[in-house]
């Protein structure tokens, strides 16, 4: 066993005496030690900031391994692998938990031993060569590298920790080298590993499925192997890869919890298992299942980058540690800190049908009620007049637009605004002319059945003559006119994994390989682009993680914008990723989801709790409809610096302890603390039930400030026949005479305006003035009916009047 540890005046990363290892950020402290008898690396602690002088009182002490277990060797019969905490484990040596790496040797045997070698320790963030990784400017991040060797093959596997201390997050990932002199197979390799002393804890995952992303489950840890993975050859929306465990009783604000996510886009697998020893492992990293990746002699294999952060003070402290994270040291470019901007998607409005004048009378409508971007969706390119053809094929269709990408993008910018396109590029249709070109590089296995998804089938980019079409194609569109923005989907997962460039040995590398393809395309074309605003899509959110983020600073995070859906959505993805990776828009109603109608004021402020954007045919909407629609870009603007890159916070009780599944609180609040604007939803109606609470969070304690709503009309008629309790004559519903009164008439409701300080506002709350009960109505009492919402804003006052 031999140290070489390289200190620069390192502050975050410390080896003690005896091969400790102690990584600290502002707020926590994680150790791990090198064992006396095995080498191997023992996880001491993960938890809140503590002072370590040595592993004294640290690590278990063992005098007689449990029955029925196996110890390591004949020097070690006083404990077994399977009750230590491990940083690494393999197969072979006692431990039969979740291992973190499986090789298959040339003698077709899979035991292995990793053993520490060195310690490196060094300034600055050390970069993956293969895969997209987080990255550090401030000159604070620390990294340090753990070599190991397995005793009996040779193989090297390299852990790299590296510390961001002002996010109190630590980084993880690995590399695998094949320094035999013969053929080894990989067929499973994880980015992290936490084992844990103890299994009091509760596993959140976020699932679901299209259109409805990001559902938050959590399940007790109480025996067994919960597992959340992806096999569809995307992060997915079945399970997103951000995963959290917590104490029993953790809230929003109180209790210790970490969250873990990882820097990769495609099959993933996180897992916790606790043993009959009181023991409880979580590993993340590549989906083992159908995995395998051979290595010649001298060859490495990296695995992705793991995220993990800790926080004692609950979930949100812990969603601002990655959000934080994510903003500084994951997305990157021109836009990571710009104010992006409003946008009109033409899809809802048109899907394939439509032509240049009928785009640009739409554009005009969007110019009209301060629209900043006009994107142009699916449909512009081949004979793409629907779902089943032409997708590959990046041609203009000039019988839409006559004048090409070119003429419509100049159109659009002499009215005032930007241009955007969408585009799929990893995909093809069978009905194209790059598929009758190029059969080769669809994704399908030869002489059987392909199984199909939305009549399009994958390119293969495990073919480098195919990433080298998508990048040149995509450069021939955008720099055909001034591209300001696209949108990059993909509509559809893997099912048949198979490339014809690789030998049948080694189609288990498709899905990795897959994405390794996708990274170059990628990176090349954001790197020639580097002033387009990128957006992310995969029907949706089925492809919503950090590795997306490293190229795209945004993504699209539901095909669902159904208000109410997307309240609990994007509540899901506000644990794990920040406001200003989250793309929302307002769309018509009914919704083209759910056929649910919801008031524009609530489409526009849960949307606005996003990158806010707009998904309808504004030539059809009334003319009171674009004036509020004019009201809400012109509000956004003013606080869109607050709203992109604010510190967000979801509130416990939603401001009714009552019910606060149906109610949700959210506040976001400026850096210098001085602003913030916060949001109360209510889903259905609570009769009778008059008065609730709005709580702040994350405020200045000792600032004043002023706490406002703004003025809302509402349409007399909402109030159906209960006119007739105060109209002189009897008025029927619906009729001229109701539409009438209707159209000069409008009712107020209650508005809120107090001067408290932060510490009233975040712990008394402002009680908010009376809902409607069926009692009576006049102007101090709030109109907030099924599907309502509020917006309330906060700024910093001077004097109490």
């Amino acid at each position: 066993m031999s140290s070489t540890v390289t200190n620069n005046g390192n502050k975050y990363i410390k080896m003690l005496q005896g091969n400790v290892f102690v990584l600290n950020t502002d707020n926590t402290t994680y150790a791990f030690r090198v064992m006396d008898k095995c080498n191997y690396l023992e996880h001491l602690y993960y938890g809140r900031k503590i002072r370590i002088d040595s592993a004294d009182g640290l690590y278990e002490q063992h005098s007689f391994a449990p029955g029925n277990t196996i110890s390591y060797d004949n020097g070690c019969e006083d404990f077994t692998l399977e009750d230590v905490c491990l940083e690494v484990s393999g197969i072979g040596k006692g431990d039969i938990r979740d291992p973190f790496i499986e090789v298959v040797l040339s003698d077709g045997s899979s035991s292995t031993d990793f053993q520490f070698v060195s310690a490196k320790i060094r300034k600055g963030k050390a970069l993956l060569n293969t895969l997209p990784s987080s990255y550090d400017d401030t000159n604070n991040a620390e990294h340090l590298k753990i070599t190991m060797k397995d005793r009996n093959s040779g193989i090297i596997l390299e852990l790299v920790y590296s510390v961001f201390p002002e996010c109190n997050v630590i980084t993880r990932n690995a590399l695998i080298k094949n320094d035999t002199d013969e053929e080894i197979k990989l067929t499973r390799i994880m980015s992290n590993q936490v084992d844990f002393a103890c299994t009091d804890f509760v596993f959140t995952s976020f699932r679901g499925a299209w259109t409805r992303e990001m559902n938050k489950c959590s399940t007790l840890v109480s025996g067994g192997k919960i597992v959340n993975s992806s096999f569809t050859g995307t992060s997915s929306n079945r399970a997103n890869p951000f995963v959290m465990l917590s104490k029993h009783n953790t809230t929003e604000d109180y209790g210790e919890c970490y969250g873990f996510n990882l820097i990769y886009s495609g099959n993933h697998y996180e897992a916790v298992e606790t043993n009959g020893l009181g023991k409880l492992r979580f590993v993340q990293g590549i989906n083992p299942q159908n995995f395998e990746f051979i290595l010649a002699k001298g060859e490495e294999f990296e695995a992705p980058e793991a995220v993990m952060s800790y926080s004692k003070e609950g979930f949100n402290s812990l969603s601002n540690n990655m959000h934080e994270f994510v903003r500084e040291h994951i997305v990157r470019g021109e836009h990571k800190k710009k104010e992006r901007p409003i946008l009109l998607n033409s899809w809802e409005a048109s899907y394939f049908d439509f032509n240049k004048s009928g785009l640009l009378k739409l554009a005009k409508e969007a110019k009209n009620v301060g629209i900043e971007l006009f994107v142009m969706d699916d449909g512009w390119f081949g004979e793409r007049n629907d779902d089943k053809r032409s997708l590959g094929d990046w041609e203009v269709n000039k019988k839409k637009l006559p004048g090409g990408l070119k003429s419509i993008a100049t159109d659009i910018k002499k009215l005032g605004m930007d241009f955007g396109i969408w585009v799929e590029p990893e995909m093809v249709n069978v009905d194209s002319n790059l598929y009758r070109k190029h059969p080769e590089w669809a994704m399908d296995i030869p002489g059987k059945m392909h199984s199909e998804g939305r009549n399009q089938r994958l390119l293969d980019l495990c073919n480098k003559d195919v990433q080298d079409y998508v990048i040149e194609s995509m450069t021939n569109v955008f720099s055909s006119a001034d591209i300001s923005y696209v949108k990059w989907d993909m509509n559809r997962i893997i099912s048949d994994y198979y490339s014809k460039t690789l030998d049948k040995n080694r189609q288990g590398e498709v899905a990795h390989r897959y994405m390794l393809g996708l990274y170059r395309c990628m990176d090349e074309l954001t790197k020639r682009f580097p002033n387009i605003l990128f957006e992310g899509c995969s029907s949706g959110g089925n492809r919503f993680d950090l590795g997306i983020l490293c190229y795209f600073p945004q993504i699209w995070a539901s095909d669902n914008t159904d208000a109410i859906s997307r309240v609990d959505i994007q509540n899901g993805y506000s644990y794990g990723y920040p406001q200003s990776t989250v793309a929302a828009h307002v769309s018509s109603v009914p919704n083209h989801q759910t056929l649910r109608r919801t008031p524009l004021d609530t489409r526009f402020n849960v949307a606005s709790f996003g990158l806010l954007g707009y998904e309808c045919n504004l030539c059809d909407m009334k003319k009171e409809e674009k004036l509020e629609i004019a009201m809400q870009t012109s509000l956004y603007k003013k606080w869109r610096s607050v709203l992109q890159y604010g510190s967000f916070y979801r509130v416990d009780d939603a401001g009714d302890v009552s019910d606060s599944i149906n109610n949700t609180q959210w506040i976001i609040v400026s850096k210098d603390k001085k602003k913030a604007v916060g949001m109360y939803l209510q889903k259905l109606v609570k009769a009778n039930w008059q008065h609730t609470s709005f709580r702040a969070r994350g405020l200045n304690e000792d600032m004043l400030y002023n706490f406002y709503s703004l003025d809302t009309k509402i349409n007399i008629k909402m109030f159906g026949d209960l006119i007739n309790t105060i109209a002189p004559i009897h008025i029927k519903q619906d009729s001229l005479v109701h539409n009438t009164i209707a159209k000069f008439k409008k009712m107020n409701t209650a508005k809120e305006s107090h001067k408290m300080y932060g510490d009233a506002l975040m712990n008394a709350g402002v009680k908010l003035k009376q809902r409607f009960s069926g009692t009576g109505y006049n102007d101090d009492v709030r109109y907030f009916q099924d599907f309502s919402s509020e917006l309330y804003f906060i700024e910093e006052a001077t004097t109490i009047e």
